[in-house]
């Protein structure tokens, strides 16, 4: 019988030996390992996405009343019906917090971001009003400081994104005036985004920028790692678009799936099969947060529309 010792010297070698020959099957060379692994080639296998809820699909219930009182849900609400439901996390939009536009005190964010945690539940994103194309650039600078603070406390909450907007520029206005500005505050925001970890998402609203073309461009004139795309997935008016949203994913960030592609009004449903296509086409691998809105002709009750979509959404994404 050997003895430890020798029992333990035949153990490595035999290790040694197995792990070289796992080695010698991944390379793919039946006579020796040549070096690290070589990166694989083929895409990664899809997976099911991970989907969160956008709180803009309880808005009403979420907005304070004209008169100041409170409103009729809370955000810790909201994450409470996500995990009833299913959901993977929540999109916590700025609006819904504690006397925004001001950032709500640490003890809120993190209260909201133990409840996620206790849930099982991520805070995918958060997101701001600002308009960037309008004329007057104190206003645009006081939203660029906005975005920034509120970047700070998507940081807190540990979001990885902030959604931003383009806004609506005045009729008449010189566009590659508009443009060239916009792009000049994105970048700002995008660069104190970098020192936070959050990145900057812009989302197409058809306003300023209508098609994918004129979103790609802002990209490209915004430069950053730190910067991309939300995909609203109802606001390409323009075109196919599906063919605009596939344009854009590369520089996907994040998501808005809604129930129709031409609006909320529209009695058009969005083809999840073919979304689902596009997105997995783009490569895109992160969170798929839904949203459902007001539309002309129908109730609208989101404690029963939410979770109708969402499993709407699942079918189709796997």
């Amino acid at each position: 019988m050997p003895t430890r010792r020798e029992w333990l010297k035949m153990t490595a070698g035999a290790v040694a030996l197995g792990a070289t020959g796992a080695a010698l099957r991944v390379s793919g060379d039946s006579t020796a390992a040549k070096g690290p692994m070589a990166p694989v080639e083929k895409p990664p296998a899809a997976r099911p996405f991970k989907i969160s809820l956008n709180a803009y699909s309880f808005n009403r219930a979420l907005t304070a009343p004209a008169a100041g009182g409170p409103a009729e849900l809370t955000l810790v609400e909201v994450l409470n019906f996500c995990a009833e439901v299913g959901f993977d996390g929540l999109d916590a939009t700025g609006y819904y917090f504690p006397g925004y536009p001001k950032v709500p005190a640490d003890d809120y964010v993190n209260a909201l971001k133990r409840r996620a945690f206790k849930l099982g539940l991520a805070i995918t994103g958060t997101g701001v009003r600002n308009n960037f194309a309008q004329a007057d650039p104190e206003k645009r600078a006081a939203d660029v400081r906005l975005v920034k603070e509120w970047i700070e406390v998507a940081a807190k909450l540990g979001a990885p994104v902030i959604r931003v907007f383009a806004g609506g520029a005045a009729e008449g206005a010189d566009r590659e005036v508009v443009a060239a500005a916009m792009a000049a505050h994105l970048r700002d925001c995008a660069e104190h985004g970098r020192r936070h970890g959050v990145t900057v998402g812009l989302q197409n609203h058809a306003d300023f920028l209508r098609t994918a073309d004129q979103v790609v461009d802002m990209v490209r004139r915004v430069d950053s790692e730190w910067f991309g795309v939300i995909v609203d997935t109802g606001n390409f008016h323009e075109g196919d678009p599906y063919a605009e949203m596939a344009r854009v994913l590369p520089h996907a960030v994040s998501f808005q799936v809604k129930e129709s592609p031409l609006g909320p009004d529209s009695p058009v449903p969005m083809d999840l099969a073919r979304l689902v296509q596009v997105i997995r086409a783009g490569g895109y691998r992160g969170y798929l947060p839904i949203e459902t809105l007001e539309a002309k002709g129908r109730p609208y009750e989101p404690r029963v529309l939410v979770p109708q979509f969402l499993a709407a959404v699942r079918l189709a994404a796997g």
